[in-house]
């Protein structure tokens, strides 16, 4: 049985790679060879499933569009230090005293004008209701770049990686770990073209690029992945050091771009704590959470902190938000953001979203009748509504008792929104229904994002993993929001097994959970119905007067938004 499925698994490889390679058999045409027309190349499998979910066409629309970036730049305006017409301001001045133009090529560029983007203009509000802190600075592309091609002189080459790629088409810049392979005798100041060598598989049963770093490009035929990087020329640069710098120092910019294929302006380092770059669906999905003033909020899976703060200033900095994540790294940069964008009412905890909800002992049911009594104290003596963390509990469930013992030990740390040093407090989890509203934005196959240029890794085995792990997630959420409360679950991919399934899902498990509308309602309707697949698992997706209450963003859509996921759910009275 295992020689069968090495040998299937042997000839699956053998199948990609075939796709992969297709050498030239003829005279190359440099404009086929230096240009940007990249197909995105899927596992068999996951290609046929979402051919059956979306039909051949509209799959075909998809997979082209997540190549590509969005042709604009969506920005999130922290309204508690700033306005949408100051920031638009700044930016323009700042962004032509850097030199940048929307279309410096002269082509035609794509204005968003179903997402509130004035023809002619490059940077305004957005128009939907409610959103006019958002702002959008237009871009432009795909634009057809002269390399300078002839044939007794090609020009010299820079090959990155898949990764330093796709953060160049966004407008990034390209540093020294990204740079792969570079021409010889390239020295600072040089224009290159600058070409993506993305994975294939390998003898090991992974993906890599198959050479070795620092290899040198000849600019013929035996250069590594030669035919393989037709199509796949993202712009050309300025080297801002040597080749022989480039993989000698650590770090650094190792070229400037100064044609891109798609000309998106870099925001690093730009209005810092005003502005913050976010993506559309990810703003709405803050909005379609409806956070009140006073109200305690968890934000499960909360890195990079986007959606947390968002959801704060939406909340005029008033009330309690809790954001969480398991990685320590991750939770620092949330406290960093929380700190650059002023905020005060978040408090960040490292924990396991499949771990947030505290097992109940003897201890929190005390401390549980005390915090009820504290509160109606508060509520007797304060004209506040609704008391805040320092008034009635530790957000995560900490007993009274122990928040005494631990006092002392705690002035020795920082300050809770102090962003200096790399100190996390941990937390246990959480008490059952604790929360009035909670954001789920789970981890998942990211088959969404945009531009992405590779997605050969995924397999239907790795998408069901996703599933399972995202409703364990869920249940925890569930327990965690108040009967009366709102659960909002989002994720960033198109795999309807991680998104209409899930909403199947919690459906049919809670009967307490209802779809509720969401606002403002930007996205498309979710799929109906089901998939059979050949080893007889049956995916159940929404149900007939389901779909139009959950939103759907679809990267080949006129929105031109990355691929998107949102449903929120009304929480009824729960079983005693």
């Amino acid at each position: 049985m295992k020689k069968e499925r090495d040998l299937l698994k042997t000839l699956s490889r053998t199948f990609f790679t075939l796709h992969h390679h297709k050498p030239s058999i003829t005279k190359m045409d440099p404009s086929e060879r230096y240009c940007y027309k990249p197909t995105l190349r899927w596992n068999c499998e996951v290609e046929e499933f979402f051919v059956k979910a979306y039909g051949a066409d509209r799959f075909a629309q998809i997979s082209e569009a997540l190549t590509r970036p969005s042709c604009y730049s969506c920005i999130r305006v922290n309204t508690l230090k700033t306005t949408s017409d100051t920031v638009i301001k700044k930016l323009s001045v700042l962004l032509q005293e850097s030199g940048w133009q929307s279309n410096p090529a002269g082509g035609a560029s794509s204005p968003q004008e179903s997402n509130g983007l004035e023809k002619n203009s490059f940077i305004s509000k957005c128009k939907i209701p409610n959103l006019d802190y958002v702002v959008f600075v237009q871009g432009s592309g795909p634009h057809t770049i002269d390399y300078g091609y002839t044939e007794e002189n090609p020009p010299k080459e820079v090959i990155v990686s898949r990764k330093c790629a796709e953060a160049v088409l966004r407008g990034a810049r390209v540093y020294v770990p990204g740079v792969l392979a570079c021409s010889a005798h390239v020295e600072k100041g040089e224009p290159v073209a600058v070409s993506v060598a993305l994975e294939r598989p390998g003898t090991d049963g992974g993906y890599g690029v198959g050479f070795t770093r620092g290899t040198v490009l000849q600019g013929s035929e035996t250069d590594p992945y030669y035919f393989e990087r037709n199509g796949l020329y993202i712009g050309q640069g300025t080297t801002t050091m040597s080749r022989a710098g480039m993989f000698r120092e650590p770090n650094g910019v190792a070229l400037e771009m100064t044609n891109r294929v798609f000309n998106l302006p870099s925001f690093r380092d730009l209005l810092e704590g005003d502005i913050f770059l976010q993506n559309l669906p990810s703003i709405i999905t803050a909005h379609a959470l409806d956070p009140q003033e006073g109200e305690k909020i968890l934000d499960m899976c909360a890195a990079p902190g986007g959606k947390t703060t968002a959801i704060a200033i939406l909340m005029k900095d008033k009330g309690e938000v809790i954001a969480a994540d398991r990685s320590h790294n991750k939770v620092l940069d949330i406290q960093n953001l929380v700190a650059e964008m002023g905020l005060k009412c978040i408090t960040c905890y490292k924990l396991d979203a499949l771990k947030s909800v505290r097992q109940i002992d003897e201890s929190d049911r005390q401390d549980a009748r005390e915090c009820v009594e504290s509160e109606s104290i508060q509520r007797l003596e304060s004209s506040t509504p609704v008391a805040t963390s320092e008034q009635l509990t530790n957000a995560n469930g900490t007993s009274i008792a122990e928040l005494r013992k631990n006092s002392g030990k705690m002035k020795n740390g920082v300050g809770r929104h102090d962003s200096v040093g790399g100190r996390v407090e941990r937390s246990k989890g959480f008490l059952p229904n604790s929360f009035d509203r909670v954001l789920l934005d789970a981890p998942c196959s990211a088959l969404g994002l945009r531009p992405r240029l590779f997605a050969g890794e995924d397999t239907m085995k790795s998408l069901r993993a996703n599933a399972k792990y995202q409703r364990g997630m869920f249940d925890q959420a569930v327990q965690l929001v108040r009967p009366g409360g709102v659960l909002v679950y989002s994720t960033c991919t198109i795999n309807p097994g991680e998104n209409e399934a899930l909403v199947r899902y919690a459906l049919d498990t809670y009967k307490f959970l209802s779809l509720a509308s969401q606002h403002p309602k930007v996205g498309g309707p979710g799929l109906i119905g089901s998939c059979q697949f050949s080893d007889g698992y049956q995916e159940e997706w929404l149900r007939p007067g389901e779909e139009d209450l959950v939103q759907r963003f679809d990267p080949s859509s006129q929105l031109d938004t990355m691929g998107f996921f949102i449903a929120k759910f009304n929480v009824g009275p729960k079983d005693v």
